[in-house]
């Protein structure tokens, strides 16, 4: 299990990584854990990774498949970690903290 904490602006994400279960909350959540299906994403920012989805009205579905199927080419949480970590920040998401296996919270 690996934990991972960013912000983008004022909001504060916390995704949580067990093998190919992601699950992310931010601070409007009520502190509950949610799975990338009950995630509202940006139009814009799938557009950005998936340009192909442009006329697609299905493209929420279809990037949220893309999402797990990418997940699932990973053998371990460290390099799902890795790759979730670099593609937020080509959105602007800053990472704070990191945790592996419940161990204790490195700042970077």
């Amino acid at each position: 299990m690996i934990g991972l904490i960013f912000t983008f602006g004022t909001d504060i994400i916390e995704i949580r990584i067990e093998g190919n279960n992601i699950l992310f909350r931010n601070n409007q959540s009520n502190g509950m854990f949610v799975t990338i299906d009950n995630i509202k994403l940006s139009k814009f920012g799938v557009l950005k990774e998936h340009p192909d989805l442009k006329d697609n009205e299905d493209w929420e579905t279809i990037a949220r498949q893309r999402f797990k199927d990418k997940i699932k080419s990973f053998n371990t949480d460290m390099e799902r970690a890795n790759y979730i970590t670099e593609d937020l920040k080509n959105f602007g998401y800053k990472l704070l903290y990191r945790q592996k296996k419940g161990f204790r919270v490195e700042r970077l």
